[in-house]
């Protein structure tokens, strides 16, 4: 993967708030567009009631005005809700916010060639844009071949509609499969789940997809929280992230993942920094770009700040080790 590109700093406008974060570029295989190195994923953004739609607009445009550009939706997340209040705070942005880089994605229920298109339309009118730089394919399904989906999407590419096509939670298999029906286009991205703590799923595919110019995206980079210091203090774990936390949070596995967290947090407190710099620049040293979660504005914050405390590979390797359990 080439060596990410220094972004150009936007001038803020008077009164506009902070200086936005110089946030680097990873060039594309394909589209009109480069891919910045880390955004702002809205699955988790508010539970769309008044208050927290309100929550989740502020959240959304302090992103924006502290220089997150790629913003990660999906038509699934909270039924389009997601894609349409994300719509709603970028068309009210100066110049309808052409300089964001706009990801949403098919749900696994609509890989259908007919669905595919349906699916987009539905997005692009919740999104207010006339086109996404990006359309992910959420998950495969087995009972649509991906020979049927990729032409579809394929074919989005060619009507102006979509900048570039990748896929999401795609194995080796996966990925060969889908790029065997593609005759124009390319497989720009793999999004998977992969962080310090939890990266069985994503290491098989990480090699194939560098070998391929393929872009890692890494959601869950902060493991749910773990790896920005919650729940390592004898708090209780709420219900949903052990749902969602897959194996790392299982009973046979949760007292040493919590130890291998803790552990992490002491090597970030002795750099004096904070423990998200260390789990959100291993992914990018791995050659991959975190997209991360935030529910209030002082979320993005937080995360920008440890994006910008830039440790050095030493220690990278160090909480490389103490994550896998080496404890020399």
């Amino acid at each position: 993967m080439k060596k990410p590109a220094p972004a150009k700093p936007r001038r803020p406008r008077p009164g506009a708030g902070p200086v936005p974060t110089e946030i680097p570029s990873i060039p594309l295989a394909a589209g009109p567009k480069p891919h910045p190195a880390i955004g702002l994923g809205l699955w988790g953004l508010g539970r769309w009631g008044a208050e927290d739609e309100a929550r989740t607009k502020a959240t959304i445009g302090r992103a924006y005005e502290a220089g997150i550009r790629w913003f990660d939706t999906a038509e699934v997340y909270g039924g389009g809700r997601s894609e349409r209040l994300l719509g709603e705070v970028l068309h009210r942005a100066v110049g309808s916010a052409d300089d964001a880089f706009v990801v949403t994605k098919v749900s696994w229920e609509h890989l259908r060639p007919a669905q595919v298109r349906a699916s987009l339309v539905n997005s692009l009118e919740r999104l207010a844009r006339r086109s996404v730089d990006l359309y992910l394919v959420h998950a495969p399904d087995p009972r649509v071949a991906l020979r049927e989906t990729m032409p579809a999407l394929e074919a989005l590419v060619r009507d102006g509609k979509v900048g570039a096509i990748g896929v999401s939670n795609f194995g080796v298999d996966d990925l060969e499969e889908a790029a065997r029906h593609l005759t124009e286009s390319r497989i720009v991205v793999n999004q998977v789940r992969y962080n310090l703590l939890d990266r069985d799923d994503a290491e098989p595919v990480r090699e194939y997809c560098r070998a391929h110019g393929i872009v890692l995206e890494a959601y869950t980079p902060l493991a749910r929280g773990l790896l920005n210091g919650r729940y390592l203090d004898g708090q209780r774990i709420p219900s949903n992230v052990r749902r969602l936390s897959e194996r790392l949070l299982e009973p046979d596995r949760e007292k040493e993942t919590i130890a291998r967290a803790r552990a992490l947090r002491d090597l970030a407190a002795e750099a004096g920094l904070p423990l998200a710099a260390l789990a959100l620049h291993w992914l990018r040293r791995q050659g991959a770009a975190p997209v991360f979660g935030a529910s209030r504005p002082a979320q993005v914050d937080e995360n920008l700040a440890a994006w910008a405390a830039r440790p050095d590979d030493a220690l990278l390797e160090r909480a490389d080790a103490l994550a896998r359990g080496d404890r020399a």
